[in-house]
């Protein structure tokens, strides 16, 4: 598979290979572990061993990773995932504020806005837990809160509305 990452502003494309990670035309030997129970990752390049921390970020793809002292803040899409947050990125300026909806069936733990705040897009909004676990759902475009459509405890169903935005 195909991934765009961009460390720090500074985009690498490369792809998943058998026993490493192919950059450009060089194939560069990789092998992951993992500490059970830390954020730390073991990663070998090249047969050298490196102690990794990783803390997932707010958006899809995005971390903090810290390597040696040095922090590095990373982006890592597949292609599809690239190419779809492109091409609806400048949609969604365009089509203005949107209503938060349930992307899935799920019982609505917790709401973290009220009528009348101002969201940022990728804010959290609603928290909801579907098959034992729980999802912060984050607003996908900013805006004023409208309306509230979801209730403490209540059930819903993938596709119902729970913020609307203007």
């Amino acid at each position: 598979m195909k991934y765009a990452v961009d460390v720090n502003g500074t985009r690498i494309d490369l792809s998943l290979a058998e026993g490493g990670v192919q950059l450009g035309g060089t194939f560069v030997a990789a092998h992951l572990g993992e500490l059970e129970g830390t954020p730390v990752q073991l990663v070998e390049l090249e047969g050298e061993v490196h102690r990794v921390v990783v803390r997932a970020g707010d958006t899809r793809g995005s971390y903090t990773l810290w390597i040696g002292g040095h922090r590095y803040q990373v982006e890592a899409l597949d292609e599809r995932t690239r190419t779809i947050r492109e091409l609806t990125a400048g949609a969604s300026k365009q089509l203005g504020p949107r209503p938060l909806v349930a992307p899935m069936p799920g019982l609505v733990v917790r709401i973290h806005v009220e009528l009348g705040d101002h969201v940022e897009a990728g804010q959290g909004l609603v928290a909801m837990e579907a098959m034992k676990m729980e999802n912060e759902l984050r607003s996908p475009s900013a805006g004023t809160v409208v309306q509230i459509h979801a209730r403490l405890g209540q059930a819903v169903e993938k596709g119902a509305l729970l913020v609307e935005l203007a």
